[in-house]
């Protein structure tokens, strides 16, 4: 058969590469078509790779640790009899590279491979100290290597927005090997957040006392950091509040979980109601569903709901639910639930955290009876829903007003005021609220 190279696939508008986190299969290993090869972590989500065709791993072209650009070779699939030697080792063409590695950076490259591979033990590298992103394999080396931090900072990285790479790392090893220095930084573009002056505090770390500690941010927190920053500077932003009584809701889903959960198998939870409720009212004011680019508003047709999940971690995740709007109660609560567990066992694929028009964030969950959520980029709007709480209300009935208990929530909607104006925003989460007070106790889901 003809040799096939294994592509990284798309995986969503907004995701341009992945970390090789690992080969499943080795060089020589044969594999079955579909069959998952690799696995692969983007900036949120971790998934599988699997094989385009049946055959042999003739080589594998992007290490564990390295960055691959979507598009890019990562392995070569041949056939049977061929040979792993007889594939020529060559950068992909969806990825701009130097010239490959003199003799003395491979014997480097097969050292400091050997010295990862059987360290017990390596000098400890404190990484918090620098606003410079390394990918798990440079950090390997830097340990192995006893490389500082600051002779790292001191590389001047080839690879995207000035990342230092392996190769970059072979290099500088063989210099200072030879006693050479390493060059100075080169100038590259960077994210603001990364030019952003290091706060007093980082600079005078040795100073701290006995009861403190820096801890250093994981990759999706660094990510959440940045893209939060982004959209406070991004959209001016406004929220409006509503308070809604849902008390036919909490009586409706009380008499429904036991129902559900022996038809279904599944917990009836409220977000799938109020993500109903936020689809009716977006086909009520579409130019809520929408997003800027530039001087241009762009509408979008279909309505992909995200929900904000907070993930063991602590971090923060957004997966959506794709044409929430051709989905009835049933399908949403389905679509919530797979959602949520997967999100749970960091199972979701890339492109289900990609898409979203708009966002809801259930922080009543954590007891919260409101919050101002921040929006999420390129959307333009954003709700929280606060935890129900029973009030003693004013009752209007035909024979005068009466004092009663009711569950009432706070709806708090956060919007771009650059193109959302308040009373747009204000009659959109009074609209859902709407929705949520007029509930049907005599509903079938």
């Amino acid at each position: 058969m003809s040799q096939i190279e294994v592509i990284l696939p798309k995986m969503g508008e907004s995701v341009a590469e992945a970390t090789i986190t690992s080969w499943l299969k080795q060089e020589g290993d044969q594999v079955e078509a579909e069959e998952a090869i690799v696995e692969i972590a983007t900036d949120k989500v971790d998934s599988e790779v699997p094989s385009p065709a049946s055959g042999t791993i003739l080589k594998i072209l992007v290490p564990e640790g390295d960055v691959a650009q979507v598009g890019q070779a990562i392995a070569v699939i041949g056939g049977e009899g061929e040979s792993v030697e007889s594939v020529p080792v060559s950068a992909p063409a969806a990825v701009e590279e130097a010239a490959p590695a003199p003799a003395a950076v491979e014997q480097v490259e097969s050292s400091v491979n050997e010295s990862i591979a059987t360290h017990s033990a390596s000098a400890p590298v404190d990484f918090s100290s620098s606003n410079r992103f390394y990918s798990p394999l440079v950090k390997s080396i830097a340990k192995t290597e006893n490389i500082s931090v600051a002779e790292l900072e001191s590389i001047a990285g080839s690879g995207k927005e000035g990342r230092v790479t392996k190769k970059d790392m072979l290099e500088f090893v063989e210099a200072r090997k030879n006693g050479v220095s390493a060059p100075a930084p080169a100038k590259v573009e960077t994210p603001a957040a990364a030019q952003a002056p290091k706060p007093a505090a980082a600079a005078s770390a040795p100073s701290l006392s006995a009861n403190e500690e820096i801890i250093e941010m994981d990759r999706m927190r660094k990510l959440i950091a940045d893209h939060m920053v982004k959209s406070v500077q991004t959209s001016p932003h406004v929220t409006s509040f509503v308070e809604a009584d849902v008390t036919n809701i909490v009586n409706w889903r009380n008499k429904m979980k036991g129902q559900f959960m022996e038809k279904e198998g599944e917990k009836l939870t409220f977000t799938p109601i109020f993500i109903e409720a936020i689809v009716k009212a977006i086909k009520d004011f579409p130019m809520i569903n929408i997003s800027v680019e530039g001087d241009k508003i762009i509408r979008k047709k279909n309505i992909n709901v995200g929900m904000a999940a907070a993930l063991p971690s602590g971090n923060l995740i957004v997966p959506v639910i794709k044409n929430a709007d051709g989905l009835n109660l049933l399908g949403i609560t389905k679509a919530v639930n797979d959602l949520a567990g997967r999100a749970r066992q960091n199972k979701l694929l890339p492109d289900e955290i990609q898409g979203g028009t708009y966002t809801v964030s259930n922080v009543g969950t954590f007891g919260n009876v409101m919050g101002t959520p921040i929006i999420n980029q390129p959307q333009v709007a954003i709700m929280a829903v606060g935890a129900i709480k029973k009030k003693p209300a004013v009752i209007e009935t035909e024979a005068g007003d009466t004092i009663g208990i009711r569950q009432f929530m706070f709806l708090s909607h956060s919007y771009d005021h650059r193109v959302v104006d308040g009373a747009l925003g204000g009659m959109f989460v009074r609209r859902v609220a709407d929705y949520l007070e007029n509930w049907d106790m005599n509903r079938e889901i």
